[in-house]
C-alpha cells in the first residue's frame, strides 16, 4: 500500500479524468452541460475538487510580433470533497452558464475557426493534478444570427474570424478579448470600403453591434477607419426589418467622413494587442452555406491542431483586465 501511495504521488497509477460534453452546441449566455467521468487509480484517493476552466485561443500583438495563447475566461468548481476508491468509476454531471460574451464558433453549422475549450482539472490529495481539454461549439444568439443573415442578404461575404486580446473603448465589455468577424463588401460598396469588421457584445438584455469600416482613401486623402455602434434587444428580434435596418447602419457607417479613431489609439474602437489568424473564405456570402467546404476543412485543421497538442505547452496569455 505504501508503494501504491508513492506511485500515486508521482502521478503513476492515480485516477484519470475524462469530460464528455453534451452534443448540442451552446449559445452565449446559455448552458454548457455534460459529465466528468472519473476512474479510480491503483489506490484510494481523495478528490479535493473538480474544476472546469473555459479557455479560448486568442491572438496577441507585441513588440516581437504576433503570438497566440490560451486565455482562461471563466472557471467553475463542479465537485469534490469525496474519496475515490481504487478502481472506482464515478460520474459527476454538470451544467454551467456561459458568459454572454462567449465567442461564436460556428454559423449555420459551419466552423468559423474560433477555438474554445473546457479544461477539466482534478485536484487529488497526494498526487499531481490531472487535466483534460475538450473543445466545444457555440452557435449565434437569434439577434446575432439576424444581423449576420441581413449582412449576407445585402451581399457581404465572410473573410475571417478571430479573437483579439484587448478591449473596445466606450463599451461594457467584460472579457479580456473580443471576437472580430471580417466581411468583404458587395460590389456597390467596394470602391468605398476595403472590409467591414463586426463585433457582438452581448448581455442579458441584448447586444451591442460594433461595426468598423476600413475605408479606402481617395486621390488626395488617406483611408481611415469609421465606427458605428448599434444596440439591439433580444425581445425585438422577430419584430424588425433587419435587411432595411442593417443596410441603414452600413450606409451611415460608410458615408460618415470623420474618423472615430483607428486601431490601437484608445479613443474609439479596438484597443490593446491583437492580430488574428486570417481564415480565407473568399466572398462567399453570409447566408446559408457561407463558409463552404474547402474553408471549413482548413478551419477544422487549425482548430484541431490547437486541441491535439499539449495545452500546457501553449503560450499562456495573461488576463490584463
Amino acid at each position: 500500500m505504501v508503494f501504491k501511495k508513492l506511485l500515486g504521488s508521482l502521478g503513476v497509477g492515480g485516477p484519470t479524468v475524462d469530460t464528455v460534453l453534451d452534443p448540442v452546441s451552446a449559445v452565449p449566455g446559455g448552458t454548457l452541460s455534460g459529465e466528468v467521468r472519473l476512474h479510480g487509480g491503483k489506490a484510494d484517493f481523495t478528490i479535493e475538487h473538480i474544476t472546469l476552466e473555459l479557455v479560448a485561443r486568442v491572438e496577441a500583438e507585441h513588440d516581437d510580433g504576433e503570438s497566440h495563447g490560451m486565455v482562461v475566461f471563466d472557471r467553475f468548481t463542479v465537485g469534490g470533497g469525496f474519496r475515490l476508491a481504487e478502481g472506482e468509476q464515478r460520474v459527476v454531471p454538470f451544467a454551467v452558464a456561459l458568459p454572454w460574451e462567449t465567442p461564436v464558433t460556428e454559423l449555420y453549422g459551419q466552423p468559423l475557426g474560433i477555438a474554445l475549450g473546457v479544461r477539466t482539472e482534478l485536484s487529488v490529495a497526494g498526487a499531481k493534478d490531472k487535466s483534460d481539454l475538450d473543445p466545444f461549439t457555440v452557435r449565434p444568439l437569434p439577434a446575432q444570427e439576424a444581423v449576420l443573415e441581413a449582412l449576407g442578404q445585402l451581399g457581404f461575404g465572410f473573410k475571417s474570424a478571430d479573437l483579439e486580446l484587448g478591449r473596445i473603448g466606450g463599451t461594457g465589455q467584460q472579457l479580456p478579448f473580443y471576437e472580430e468577424l471580417e466581411l468583404t463588401p458587395p460590389a456597390r460598396y467596394a470602391h468605398q470600403v476595403n472590409e467591414i469588421e463586426v463585433t457582438f457584445l452581448a448581455d442579458a438584455a441584448g447586444l451591442e453591434v460594433v461595426l468598423e469600416a476600413d475605408k479606402r482613401g481617395g486621390l488626395f486623402s488617406e483611408g481611415h477607419d469609421a465606427l458605428s455602434r448599434q444596440r439591439v434587444t433580444h425581445a425585438e428580434v422577430a419584430h424588425r426589418d433587419w435587411n432595411t435596418e442593417v443596410d441603414a447602419w452600413i450606409r451611415q457607417l460608410i458615408d460618415h467622413r470623420t474618423a472615430h479613431g483607428s486601431h490601437g489609439d484608445g479613443h474609439g474602437h479596438r484597443s490593446g494587442p491583437g492580430m488574428g489568424t486570417v481564415v480565407a473564405a473568399g466572398a462567399a456570402g453570409l447566408a446559408v452555406g457561407v463558409v463552404g467546404g474547402m474553408v471549413a476543412a482548413e478551419v477544422v485543421d487549425e482548430v484541431g491542431d490547437f486541441f491535439e497538442g499539449d495545452e500546457e505547452a501553449a503560450e499562456e496569455v495573461d488576463d490584463e483586465s
